[in-house]
């Protein structure tokens, strides 16, 4: 499973974590019950402390995206797909007007913001 972690951010690494295993769950790109790494192969796998990955999972458990089962590990939960999305869409809309904000404050023009929004993105089509 591949994570990325960012040591220069502001988000906590065991965040960092919980939000892109919540992504690959939405996404689909892990399926209901299948088995995640152990709270230690996670941890020596991305380099950090394992109480990190630790909360990280306990996170993902009280949010149901994922159970334990004892002496078994941990599986991927079923899910309300439609209502996991839409908690991400919060998110984004969140941040994205605090990006409104902060460009209207600045008088940073619509079209400049499209246009980054279109590199960040990746709009090749």
């Amino acid at each position: 499973m591949e994570i990325i972690i960012s040591n220069s951010s502001d988000v906590p690494i065991y965040e960092q974590i919980k939000e892109q295993i919540k992504v690959k769950i939405v996404s689909n790109e892990l399926k209901e019950n299948e088995i995640l790494p152990s709270i230690r192969s996670l941890a020596r796998d991305l380099r950090c402390s394992v109480i990190t990955t630790k909360n990280a999972y306990e996170e993902l458990i009280s949010e149901g995206y994922i159970k334990s089962i004892p002496s078994k590990g941990f599986y991927v939960a079923k899910i309300n797909r439609d209502l996991a999305l839409e908690e991400q869409m919060n998110k984004i809309e969140e941040l994205l007007d605090k990006a409104i904000i902060i460009a209207k404050t600045n008088k940073i023009s619509r079209k400049t913001i499209n246009e980054i929004l279109d590199i960040l993105y990746g709009d090749d089509n």
